[in-house]
């Protein structure tokens, strides 16, 4: 943010949003000072009216793109001062410009430009025939041949009448390119009456086979969702399609006409000669430029938002807990490598089995597990759902394990890239990729947050078309997902990873390492203060991260919930007005029945802050998350092969897209429910209906074996 808050971007920001200029008042100054978004929307309900992280977020980017395009229009304005170009009226309009479109195109006329047609023409002196014969005079009308005779210049580059017209029309194209009003009525054809029109590049059919739905495919710019855009734009980058984005042309040009082309004298022929040419050499390229941008980026932002609300849901899924914990990571030929994990997620044993081999292998891998599960106390078993995943898991409850262990497939997405990354090799330098990777399956279970954020979202899964948005912007948009989530549940101090502490609001790399430092020679952190021991841990940063940070069983009870250290003094209060101890005003509802919240108010701290204090006292530390429920796939369908119209299976959302949800029902395919098979009612939006890691049952409709495609539905049947 800006180092001072700008009146304007504040009024504006709170009419485009519609909130009080005093929430973005207020809002704008605390991110100017550092805070976090999960921080202000948190613990600083009062200053804002208590608006959310969406709310607070809308505000930092709203008033950064202000900010973005204050400076762009005072680049415009030191360039024009420096070349001797502005004056009062242009200063104005540049000053009003509310959009960068606008700006700019007040800018094109004057932009320095390279060596172009019409600059040669007015080289060769013909820029006051051009001003004459767009003038269009009717008393008299004039003679455009007869002007054109007193510039023939053979030294100039003028041999005769039909060149220094044509030099004229080059120097009126440009003015009809450059004139901000007839840019803007083209610009509007564009947008609502253009058309996206794709077609396949001659001998790319087989190459191109992916895109097949767009070989031939016309559709208005206006309602062009944006999967297919991007579907689109990937086959033009991978030279395979052939798009244009274009308005009917007469339309176009009835539009340049009306602007320019003022009677039906030989002057106007001229002028409507040079509006054509200026449509097709300069105007339209521009705008198809434009318009495919503006395209390109609203597709952008759909699918980050798509892909932000994946993720989220993702971080989010139910946590199994503590537990101890054997993960699978499964191969045929290779053997399936076994970890054990305690229940904090520490590596106690790996070893290999082969169940899939045949012999004395399979009979030896049983044993192996049994013994295994015995030794480690174990309580639940993941396996990972890639190659042999649903062999694996048949083998293992074929084992007669006891009832009380909890077998469940783990989606092993990105598992590969956490096992080869640096954040691996620090954690387990000494073994190897297998082991790392099998060692996340398990750590998935037990804390899918935790584990997840040491990935690139990108890896995850849950995206579309990813690696085709603007990744400047898919990077903050997954930082922001990832910090809330981390936020929003909590980390505790003395067992979290440093990627994990690396989100936490105020922390950030340097000062997550810091922590785990100080922690591994100091040992645990007894209570939420003591972290202003660490190195460069200062106030500001302790203030916006101690009410994330837990400390569980420390001295101070407080110290495991949400409540902000800034507020103990609030809760030692209520407490000493009941003559009770904080641990008894926890654990007895009766006592905190008894405080009235408004007693409490002061001058910093409203009721919004009273009733988080008195939510957190009644489930102190609460996981935002739900519980944990063991899913099983159906039995005997572990492949494609297996599958059948009209089976009815249970299955896991891997995926949510504006066309409908990816489902996963154990064959190593995921299937798909089409948005119009997702309910017995209309559906305007997916994730409406459905959330990703959601467990649904659905019907199969068709399964496509060459092409390991499955049609999937959740409608009811008849």
């Amino acid at each position: 943010m800006c180092a001072k808050v700008n009146e304007k971007h504040i009024q504006v920001t709170a009419q485009e949003l519609g909130l009080q200029i005093t929430q973005v008042n207020a809002t704008a100054a605390l991110l100017t000072e550092g805070a976090t978004v999960p921080f202000i929307s948190r613990y600083r309900k009062e200053a804002t009216g208590s608006l959310d992280e969406v709310a607070v977020t809308a505000i930092r980017d709203r008033l950064q793109q202000l900010e973005e395009l204050d400076k762009r229009r005072d680049a415009i304005l030191k360039s024009l001062t420096e070349r001797e170009l502005l004056n009062d009226d242009l200063e104005a309009e540049i000053r009003a410009a509310e959009t960068l479109t606008e700006l700019e195109d007040l800018y094109l006329p004057y932009r320095p430009k390279r060596r172009t047609r019409a600059t040669i023409a007015r080289e060769r002196g013909l820029e006051p025939l051009a001003d004459l014969i767009l003038a269009q005079e009717t008393s008299p009308a004039i003679d455009p041949v007869a002007e054109a005779t007193p510039y023939i210049d053979e030294e100039r580059g003028v041999p005769d009448t039909e060149t220094a017209l044509a030099g004229a029309r080059d120097i009126i194209a440009e003015k009809v390119n450059e004139d901000g009003g007839a840019r803007a009525d083209i610009r509007d054809l564009f947008t609502s009456r253009g058309l996206i029109a794709s077609r396949i590049v001659p001998g790319k059919e087989a190459e191109g086979a992916k895109f097949k739905d767009y070989f031939d495919w016309n559709e208005s710019v206006m309602s062009a969702p944006s999967h297919r855009v991007l579907a689109m734009f990937r086959g033009e980058k991978e030279r395979c399609l052939f798009l244009r984005v274009v308005p009917d042309e007469e339309s176009a040009l009835g539009i340049l006409r009306h602007h320019f082309v003022k009677n039906n004298t030989p002057a106007a022929e001229q002028v409507a000669l040079a509006a054509t040419d200026s449509y097709k050499r300069l105007l339209a390229p521009s705008m198809e430029t434009e318009i495919r941008m503006e395209m390109k980026r609203i597709a952008d932002e759909e699918a980050i938002r798509v892909f932000t609300a994946n993720l989220d849901e993702l971080l989010l899924t139910s946590p199994l807990g503590q537990k101890r914990v054997m993960a699978i990571d499964p191969g045929f030929r290779t053997g399936c490598k076994v970890v054990c994990l305690n229940a904090q997620g520490k590596l106690e044993h790996n070893t290999a089995i082969y169940p899939h081999t045949g012999g004395r292998k399979v009979e030896e891998a049983g044993h192996t597990i049994m013994a295994l599960v015995e030794r480690f106390g174990i309580e639940a078993i993941a396996i990972g759902n890639g190659t042999a995943g649903r062999e694996t898991e048949t083998f293992i409850r074929s084992l007669g394990l006891p009832g009380h262990i909890v077998v469940a497939m783990v989606n092993e997405s990105g598992a590969s890239i956490y096992s080869a990354s640096e954040i691996a090799r620090k954690e387990f330098p000494d073994h190897d990729l297998t082991v790392r990777g099998s060692v996340s399956i398990g750590r998935r279970l037990m804390d899918p947050l935790a584990e997840l954020v040491k990935l690139d979202p990108k890896s995850i899964g849950v995206g579309q078309y990813q690696h085709d948005v603007d990744q400047g912007q898919l990077k903050r948009s997954l930082d922001d997902t990832v910090m809330s989530c981390v936020n929003r549940v909590g980390v505790d101090l003395n067992t979290a990873s440093e990627h994990l502490l690396t989100y936490v609001s105020g922390l950030g790399p340097q000062l997550a390492h810091n922590i785990v430092a100080w922690r591994d020679e100091n040992g645990a952190f007894p209570s939420r203060v003591n972290v202003k021991k660490v190195p460069r841990l200062g106030p500001k940063a302790f203030e916006q991260a101690a009410g994330f940070l837990r400390v569980l069983d420390g001295k101070n009870p407080l110290d495991a919930s949400a409540v902000h250290p800034e507020s103990y003094k609030i809760v030692d209060k209520m407490a000493a007005d009941l003559g009770c101890s904080i641990k008894e005003l926890i654990a007895d509802p009766e006592q905190r029945k008894r405080l009235t919240l408004k007693d409490y108010i002061t001058d910093s701290v409203g009721l919004p802050t009273l009733k988080d204090i008195m939510s957190e006292l009644t489930r102190p530390g609460r996981d935002p998350r739900k519980s944990f429920e063991a899913f099983s796939f159906a039995e005997g369908v572990d492949k494609i092969e297996d599958l059948e119209p009209d089976m009815v299976l249970p299955g896991i959302v891997t995926n949510v897209t504006n066309f409908g949800a990816f489902v996963d029902v154990g064959v190593h395919q995921d299937g798909l429910v089409h948005i119009s098979q997702l309910a017995d009612r209309y559906v305007r939006d997916p994730a409406e209906v459905v959330k990703v890691q959601q467990t649904v049952r659905v019907r199969v409709l068709e399964v496509d074996l060459a092409r390991k495609r499955i049609s999937l539905s959740m409608k009811k049947q008849n």
